[in-house]
């Protein structure tokens, strides 16, 4: 796709299609008014008729009139008072999933009421449509079939209108916003893929090929050498599988080299490939999604390669444990004790709180290789979903300082985070007769007792997401498909990406 921005008014732009967005009740006046002038009064009308109402992503299309387009699209950006970056970001990619199953080669969109009403102006309105756009093109219907007439459609160019702007800087950021879209995508279409598709093996390829792309180091752990290192937990939860476990290290500038902020960041994805619970399996409902489960890692190792691509060699770590939880002859049983990286014991009582073991692996793994700050992603309970919904990603910290640093990369990111207590009263429910800590306790508070069961595992400023409920949506939205959504990872390229190089 094309990206080009013009300072052109937005009626003399040549385009198949030109969306204009519109911030609360739209009032005709301006570049709004005239472009209602131009239409015959096409776009007043639908708004009085009800058509273009002022509810979030309502879009109306309309007769062009003497202006360059072959259609007019009006989408309602919502109330003023409410527009944020999340809001900008759907936007884009509701427009263009509005436009699904058209013909729209050129595609352009006006500025001009975003670029007012948003903190940052058109810079940041540009990045953050741009992105929008790219991620509203990813359709996973089309992953397994060829030739869906109702995708979205790529167009063969974006044109972003912005009167009087400065092209040089917009376009820089619309390029930006480009790269963060692809890497959203990439961690969808890896997340969405089938478990008979994407094994431990596979995903390793995957991510060989992002560090191919984009200059990375890897190096790829089996299970005798992961057996070595002591990463007990790891190689409990992938021995019930033919599939054996991986564990994918990806790097981005020097063993140990710092970053602009003093850090050596690392981040540690949750890859489980399938999760059948292991011996002690999953109920069948739903069961189908727990392809979902390897989301973590897929949106470390996306990650990692959009760093690289916007800032090359800015020092950073991905860890990315893949496994299958399966029964079988070899899986790990209810009871077993292992002994984990850290050198802690293990009571396992439930083989279906696995994402949990190889984390805590992976975590020790990459202080090993010099991580000063860590950051962990993974599709870990279904407590959060029920308790934060799926707009909602839950988050774990320590220290605050620490946890303030993401905050704030999501809020450039234009990702949301509800901070949960650490409390220490509830560490002892993971007390074990005959090891150091149980991997599960009573349902009562265990969202918290899933992270507190984390932080047995890490010694460094530390921080966990869990994206169980923000990973996927069950049902499309006018902004995203039904499927990955690839929540956290823009947020995780912000915070790398606030250490790059200046």
């Amino acid at each position: 796709m094309k990206l080009r921005v013009v300072s052109d008014q937005p009626w003399d732009v040549a385009a198949d299609v030109l969306a204009l967005p519109v911030v609360g009740e739209p009032s005709f006046d301006g570049v709004l008014g005239e472009l209602d002038r131009r239409s015959g009064g096409e776009l007043r009308s639908l708004a009085e008729f009800g058509e273009l109402g002022t509810d979030r992503f309502a879009s109306a299309l309309a007769a062009p009139g003497e202006t360059g387009a072959g259609r007019l699209l009006a989408v309602s950006a919502g109330p003023k008072a409410r527009l944020n970056r999340q809001t900008v970001a759907r936007l884009g990619a509701a427009i263009e999933r509005r436009l699904a199953g058209k013909k729209a080669g050129r595609l352009a969109i006006w500025l001009g009421d975003l670029a007012d009403a948003l903190e940052g102006g058109a810079v940041v309105v540009a990045e953050l449509l741009a992105r929008g756009v790219v991620e509203g093109q990813f359709d996973p219907a089309a992953i397994y079939r060829q030739g869906l007439k109702s995708s979205p459609p790529i167009p063969d160019e974006l044109i972003l209108v912005a009167p009087d702007a400065d092209v040089a800087a917009l376009t820089r950021a619309a390029e930006r916003g480009v790269a963060m879209g692809e890497g959203a995508n990439l961690t969808r279409r890896l997340a969405n893929r089938a478990a008979n598709d994407v094994s431990p093996e596979v995903l390793a390829d995957e991510a060989r090929a992002v560090a191919e792309r984009h200059g990375l180091s890897i190096d790829v752990l089996g299970p005798e050498r992961a057996a070595e290192l002591g990463m007990g937990m790891f190689t409990a939860v992938g021995q019930g599988s033919s599939n054996q476990p991986r564990m994918i290290v990806l790097r981005s500038g020097e063993p140990g080299q710092k970053d602009a902020l003093g850090r050596h960041l690392a981040i540690v994805g949750k890859g489980v490939c399938f999760d059948s619970g292991g011996i002690s399996i999953k109920p069948s409902d739903k069961m189908e999604e727990m392809k979902m489960d390897k989301t973590g890692a897929c949106t470390v190792i996306a990650a990692i390669g959009t760093v690289a691509r916007l800032a090359p060699g800015t020092p950073l770590l991905a860890v990315a444990p893949a496994v299958e939880n399966m029964p079988g002859p070899h899986s790990a049983r209810p009871g077993d004790i292992v002994t984990a990286m850290n050198g802690k014991t293990v009571d396992i009582i439930n083989t279906d709180a696995e994402g949990r073991l190889i984390l805590g692996d992976a975590m020790t793994y990459a202080e090993k290789l010099g991580a000063t700050h860590i950051v962990d992603v993974a599709t870990l309970t279904g407590a959060v979903l029920r308790a934060l919904g799926d707009q909602m990603t839950g988050a774990f910290g320590t220290p605050q300082e620490w946890y303030e640093q993401l905050v704030a990369a999501g809020e450039r990111a234009g990702e949301r985070y509800w901070q949960l207590p650490l409390i220490d009263e509830y560490r002892k429910e993971l007390d074990s007769v005959y090891a150091d800590v149980i991997n599960t306790g009573p349902p009562e508070g265990g969202l918290i007792r899933s992270a507190l069961f984390l932080r047995e595992f890490v010694t460094v400023p530390w921080i966990h997401l869990d994206i169980a409920g923000t990973a996927y949506y069950r049902k499309p939205a006018p902004y995203a498909a039904a499927g990955a959504t690839g929540a956290a990872h823009a947020t995780l390229v912000e915070l790398a990406l606030a250490g790059a190089a200046r």
